[in-house]
C-alpha cells in the first residue's frame, strides 16, 4: 500500500495544524492547572480560616473567664488598676498560628439606641430628648458646627424611634425618597454604629471625628459611662452630658483628678473636684456608672497563612459575663 503523501504546497498548512492543535490543548491543560490550583487553595484558606474562627471561639472562651476574674475582684466598681483595659494578650496556636485578644470597656460610647426610648404603658418607642441634647453635645464638642450636630441627632433620632413624627430638624420617609439612590430609614434600632453614616446630615468628615465615641449597645438606657475606666481622649463623653456646664478642659481636668483605684461613689464623682457646684437633671447625674456593664472584645488570628479579625460585645451586667453579638471583619 502506498503511504499517502500531501502535496508539496499542502505541506506546511499540515504542520501549522499540528502546531495550533498542540498550542490549544497546552492552553486548555495551562488553564486547567490553574483552576485545579486555585480550587486547591481555596479549600486550604476555607479550611484554615474555619479553624481560626474555632480558635476565635475557644480564645473569646479564655477572656471571658478573665473578664469574671476581673468583676469579681472588683465587685463594687471597675477600675484600670490592675491594667486590664487595652491589654494585649499573645496566645500561641498549634502549628504556629498565633492570636492577639484585648478588651476595651464597650459602655464607654454613646449609645446611638439611647436616642429612643420606650415610654411605659405606650407601645413602641418615640425619640428620647436627653440624648438627642447629648449627642449634638458630644459633636459640638468634637468641632461640628451647632447646627449640623442638631440636625444629625435629630435626624438618627427619628431613624431609630419606632414613630413616622418626624423631629423638628429630623427627618421620616420623605427626607430619603428624594435622593439620587432613595431608601428609607430603618425606624429601628442600630445593629451597628456605622449605620449611622446612612442619616441624613452626616458626612465623611464627621463621621470620622465622631466614629471613636459611638456604640449601638442593644438596648435604650442613656449612655453608662464608666467614669472609672475613661480614658484622657474620652473626655469628650463626661463633657457631652451637659457641655455648656462641663466644656471639654473640665472633662479632661475630671479625669486627671480621679483617685487611683477610681471613685467608690457618684456623689465623690459629682461634688469633688473639677464637677464641684454643678447641678444637673436627676436622669444625668445617676447616668454615670462605677462598674463595667458592657465590654467589646478584639480578637487577631493568623494560622497556616490565613488571618481573621472580629470583635464580640459582652454582656457583664449579670454574672456570668456573656457574649451576644460577634461581628468578623473590622467594625468601622
Amino acid at each position: 500500500m502506498k503511504r499517502f503523501v500531501p502535496p508539496k504546497g499542502e505541506r506546511g498548512a499540515a504542520l501549522l495544524t499540528v502546531l495550533l492543535l498542540v498550542a490549544v490543548m497546552g492552553a486548555l491543560a495551562a488553564v486547567a492547572l490553574e483552576r485545579m490550583r486555585l480550587a486547591t487553595s481555596i479549600a486550604v484558606n476555607t479550611a484554615a480560616l474555619d479553624q481560626a474562627r474555632a480558635y476565635a471561639f475557644g480564645v473569646e472562651r479564655l477572656m471571658l473567664l478573665a473578664m469574671n476574674d476581673l468583676l469579681a475582684a472588683e465587685s463594687e466598681r471597675t477600675s484600670l488598676q490592675s491594667g486590664w483595659q487595652d491589654q494585649q494578650r499573645q496566645i500561641p496556636l498549634p502549628g504556629g498560628g498565633i492570636a492577639l485578644a484585648r478588651a476595651t470597656d464597650g459602655g464607654n460610647c454613646f449609645n446611638l439606641n439611647s436616642l429612643a426610648t420606650a415610654p411605659e404603658g405606650a407601645p413602641g418607642t418615640v425619640s428620647n430628648p436627653t440624648a438627642i441634647v447629648q449627642f449634638a453635645g458630644l459633636m459640638q464638642v468634637l468641632e461640628v458646627p451647632q447646627g449640623q450636630a442638631v440636625r444629625i441627632a435629630e435626624s438618627a433620632a427619628d431613624w431609630v424611634d419606632g414613630d413616622g413624627a418626624a423631629n423638628p430638624q429630623g427627618g421620616e420617609d420623605s427626607a430619603y425618597r428624594g435622593g439620587g439612590t432613595p431608601y428609607l430609614p430603618a425606624n429601628a434600632p442600630f445593629a451597628d454604629a456605622s449605620e449611622i453614616r446612612a442619616v441624613q446630615g452626616m458626612t465623611t468628615d464627621i463621621y470620622a471625628r465622631v466614629r471613636p465615641y459611638l456604640c449601638a449597645l442593644p438596648d435604650h438606657e442613656l449612655s453608662p459611662i464608666n467614669v472609672n475606666t475613661l480614658t484622657p481622649e474620652q473626655a469628650p463623653l463626661i463633657s457631652m452630658l451637659e457641655p455648656r456646664m462641663i466644656p471639654l478642659d473640665v472633662a479632661r481636668r475630671v479625669i486627671a483628678e480621679r483617685p487611683a483605684g477610681g471613685w467608690s461613689n457618684l456623689a465623690d464623682f459629682w461634688t469633688g473636684g473639677a464637677l464641684a457646684g454643678i447641678t444637673l437633671p436627676m436622669d444625668v447625674q445617676s447616668q454615670p456608672q462605677l462598674k463595667t456593664g458592657w465590654f467589646k472584645l478584639s480578637l487577631d488570628v493568623t494560622l497556616a497563612g490565613a488571618e481573621l479579625a472580629g470583635t464580640a460585645l459582652v454582656d457583664a451586667r449579670e454574672a456570668p459575663a456573656r457574649v451576644i453579638a460577634r461581628q468578623w471583619g473590622t467594625d468601622e
